[in-house]
């Protein structure tokens, strides 16, 4: 059997070419704003309030809303993701596929987190804090301190301690406190 008497596939013109490619842009297009909302749903609030920076009104206020609102968005934001991996799985090759891969691992792992408190991970109370005499401290006399006087018995939490935890819970004359800074 020669070349020339086998049957040409048939060619497809360049217009219903067209549409593939316009779906396949939209359909990445989609894909890529959720994988962004998740993610960004998750890293916005967690950039914005960090221990020892400046947190203005605005930008704290918005990391707030996006706190608040993450659970919900970044499944929603997931969901759509899984179902344009599956749409777009069959029709891509393999680094795409690895791309796919990847941006779904980061929006299950946004997805997951949002769900998590991870500012106690930032901000967690000082665990089985210790005290000493006044005479056996060895802070220096410039060390800034918060003081608590109450019932007669008095404490001191060093400012240096403090600004890393920001939060110790305490009993002071039998009363439950929590100290923050």
């Amino acid at each position: 059997m020669n070349a020339s008497s086998s049957p040409a596939p048939p060619l497809r013109n360049q217009a219903s070419r067209q549409p593939n490619r316009r779906t396949s842009f939209w359909m990445w297009t989609t894909f890529s704003l959720s994988a962004i909302a998740a993610i960004g749903l998750l890293l916005i609030p967690a950039f914005v309030i960090r221990p020892f920076t400046h947190q203005s009104p605005g930008p704290l206020w918005l990391a707030m809303a996006l706190r608040q609102r993450a659970p919900l968005g970044t499944l929603i934001a997931g969901l759509a993701c899984l179902i344009f991996v599956f749409v777009l799985w069959r029709t891509v090759g393999r680094w795409r596929k690895s791309l796919l891969a990847l941006t779904l691992l980061m929006v299950i792992f946004s997805t997951v987190m949002s769900r998590l408190n991870y500012f106690e991970w930032m901000f967690h109370p000082i665990a089985g804090a210790q005290f000493v005499a006044q005479a056996q401290s060895k802070l220096d006399p410039k060390e800034m301190i918060l003081a608590v006087n109450l019932g007669g018995e008095a404490r001191a939490y060093p400012i240096s301690q403090m600004a890393y935890h920001h939060v110790l819970n305490d009993v002071v004359a039998g009363v439950p406190i929590a100290v923050t800074y």
